[in-house]
C-alpha cells in the first residue's frame, strides 16, 4: 500500500512465512523472509561510527545522523527499561533508488523491515530534515524490541508497538495527527479495537478501527501515554513482560487483573466527556521513563 510520507516499521504479509511461523514455537520473520535477502553490500560503514552504514556518497546525511544517535539510543533504552541486546546499525540512503531497493513501500521516511534492518529514506536528508531525531528514536524503538522478540510479533498489537514507539520518540511518528483529532475519532465512533487479536499473517491495523493511519498512530500514542502516566511501576512490569516474549493478552492480566478493554475504559470515558482535560497529561504522557 502507497502511505504518506510516515514513519512505519511495517511488514506486508507473507503466506508461505506465516504458514511456517504457525507451526514454528516463538517464530519471527528474519531471513527466512524475502524482504531480508536484498543484500547490504552496498553500504559503508560511517568513518568514527561503524553504527552507522551509509550509500556511498552521502557520508554527510551519515554525519547528521551519528551526530543525533547517542540520544536516541539513550531515549529507548530509558524507555523500554533495558539496553539493547546488541549495538544498533543504521543503514542511510541517500538516493531514492537505495531506499526503494530494500524498502516495499517507498513513500516513508525511516523503516525497519524483516531481519531487523533499520534504513532510513532521503526525506530526513531534504524536506524532512527537522524530523529526523524523532523518527530515528521512533525506528529504534522498534528495533530495540525486534533484537528481543522478532519483527511485529503478531502476539504484540500493532497499537501497541506504533503507541510506544511514538510515546518514545516523544511524539514522533504521530506528528500528522493532533490529539484533538484523536479525540474527535473517538467521539466520532472510530477507536483502537483493542480486542482484535493479530496472527503471523493479519495485522489489525488503523483500517481496522475506522481511522486514517495518522489517527490510528495518535490515538494509539495517547492510549500507552494514558496507560503509563496512570501507573508507571504497572506499565513498567508490562514492558518488561513483553520483552521477555510473554503473549501480550496474559502480560496485560497478570499486571492489570482484567483486558485492555477494560483497562482503557477511563480513558475513552475521559475523551468523551471531557477530551480537554485528557489532553493536559500529554506532558506527563510524553516524559521518557527512567530505567
Amino acid at each position: 500500500m502507497d502511505w504518506p510520507n510516515f514513519s512505519s516499521s511495517r511488514s506486508l504479509p507473507g503466506v508461505i512465512v506465516a504458514a511456517a511461523c504457525l507451526l514454528l514455537s516463538g517464530c519471527a520473520m528474519t531471513v527466512s523472509h524475502p524482504r531480508a535477502l536484498t543484500p547490504l553490500e552496498s553500504f559503508v560503514p560511517l568513518a568514527g561510527d561503524a553504527r552507522v552504514w551509509v550509500e556511498p556518497g552521502y557520508e554527510v546525511y551519515g554525519e547528521r545522523v551519528s551526530a543525533v544517535l547517542p540520544a536516541a539510543i539513550a531515549k529507548v533504552e530509558a524507555a523500554h527499561y533495558l539496553p539493547f541486546v546488541r549495538p544498533p546499525r543504521v543503514h542511510v540512503c541517500g538516493s531514492e533508488a537505495c531506499f526503494k531497493r530494500h524498502v516495499l513501500t517507498p513513500k516513508l521516511s525511516a523503516a525497519v523491515i524483516p531481519d531487523n534492518r533499520l534504513i532510513l529514506s532521503p526525506n530526513l536528508d531534504g524536506r524532512e530534515k527537522h524530523r529526523l531525531p524523532a523518527l530515528l528514536a521512533h525506528e529504534l524503538a522498534h528495533l530495540h524490541l525486534g533484537q528481543r522478540i522478532g519483527h511485529y510479533h503478531s502476539t504484540l498489537p500493532v497499537w501497541f508497538h506504533e503507541g510506544w514507539a511514538s510515546l518514545t520518540a516523544e511524539g514522533g511518528g504521530a506528528e500528522y495527527a493532533t490529539d484533538a483529532q484523536a479525540y474527535a475519532a473517538i467521539r466520532a465512533g472510530r477507536q483502537v479495537k483493542l480486542g482484535a487479536r493479530d496472527t503471523p499473517d493479519k495485522r489489525h491495523r488503523a483500517a481496522a478501527s475506522g481511522l486514517s493511519i495518522h489517527e490510528f498512530y495518535r490515538q494509539s500514542m495517547l492510549l500507552v501515554g494514558w496507560l503509563k502516566a496512570h501507573d508507571a511501576a504497572r506499565f513498567r512490569a508490562l514492558a518488561l513482560a513483553v520483552q521477555d516474549n510473554a503473549d501480550f493478552e496474559i502480560a496485560f492480566w497478570n499486571v492489570y487483573g482484567h483486558a485492555p478493554a477494560t483497562r482503557f475504559a477511563g480513558f475513552f470515558d475521559g475523551a468523551l466527556t471531557d477530551p480537554v482535560a485528557a489532553n493536559d497529561t500529554q506532558a506527563v504522557q510524553a516524559a521518557p521513563a527512567k530505567p
